[in-house]
């Protein structure tokens, strides 16, 4: 189930049907003819792409009936000059009403949020659920991290998939990405890219999401966000195993414990199996540290303003 029919969610869903590993793919909307078209339409390229995969659009979570993973992309998206926390308010009304729909029409679903600030509403998403913090996930850092691959790769570094990073921390300002585990092709990035063009790089990649808004001047990035949910999901049903950057629930790894900030997270059919611990540097683990703090003070503003 995919909430939310915007773009964000069209590519969700369009991702999903092309898999070809579901039985049904749901798009849930209050605009319930944007669902149903947007459903349509993505049906009409089942022959195209090859896939069985009904698609379906209603307008409500109930409509949708039970789901094994419900992908939240609903809510207000950003415009220029706004930041992800100017919509915390706004979002976690929506996020929440989701989150309590989605627990009583599907108890043994896996949720992943989409929604900005995406931290405070996978944590707000938790709470309203009333589910395991292992079924209940943001998608950030597979984003974030695929951000800085493109990035890093325009230098002609290697190929963007021969890049591999993590990006972790927060969805915004407090990201972190720790270079020294950070590679082209094998090779350390800090050995391949100057230190002043690495740090453009990633600077680039933490503002990322405001420079597309810019660019658009109406509406946010979808494609790519779009694409990562569906990733995550993928390799839960998959039942993978992968190690993904995710917005999870700390358990005490890092230092960090019951606040949701980016880690590295190996997925499963269930959700996140497990924080998998990197060896961070002193200056890195401190950065991580800072983000989970900027994390649960926002979320200390919601408490209030709720």
């Amino acid at each position: 189930m995919v909430v939310g029919a915007g773009n964000v969610g069209m590519i969700a869903a369009m991702r999903l049907a092309d898999a070809d590993v579901f039985d049904e793919v749901v798009l849930v909307d209050i605009d319930e003819g944007r669902a149903g078209g947007v459903a349509l339409d993505l049906t009409h390229t089942a022959a195209l792409s090859g896939f069985a995969t009904r698609v379906r659009g209603v307008g409500s979570v109930e409509a949708a009936g039970p789901a094994d993973y419900v992908i939240i992309t609903a809510g207000r998206p950003r415009q220029p000059g706004m930041s992800r926390s100017d919509l915390i308010s706004t979002n976690a009304a929506i996020v929440g009403d989701v989150a309590r729909r989605v627990a009583a029409t599907s108890p043994q679903a896996v949720i992943v949020v989409v929604t900005n600030p995406l931290d405070e509403m996978t944590q707000h998403a938790w709470a309203a659920s009333g589910f395991p913090a292992e079924r209940v996930l943001g998608m950030a850092g597979v984003l974030d991290t695929a951000r800085f691959q493109a990035l890093a790769a325009l230098t002609g570094v290697a190929r963007a998939d021969q890049i591999h990073a993590w990006a972790l921390g927060s969805h915004g300002e407090e990201m972190v990405i720790p270079l020294s585990h950070a590679t082209a092709a094998g090779r350390p990035l800090t050995a391949a890219i100057p230190t002043a063009d690495l740090d453009a790089i990633v600077n680039r990649a933490r503002g990322s999401g405001a420079e597309v808004v810019g660019l658009l001047r109406s509406g946010s990035a979808f494609m790519a966000p779009g694409m990562s949910a569906a990733r995550m999901v993928l390799a839960m049903v998959a039942d993978s195993g992968e190690v993904m950057p995710a917005a999870v629930l700390a358990d005490g790894s890092y230092g960090i414990r019951d606040v949701y900030v980016g880690l590295p997270a190996r997925l499963g059919r269930g959700g996140v199996r497990e924080i998998v611990q990197l060896d961070l540097r002193p200056d890195e683990l401190a950065a991580l540290r800072e983000a989970a703090d900027r994390i649960r003070e926002r979320l200390g503003q919601l408490a209030e303003a709720s």
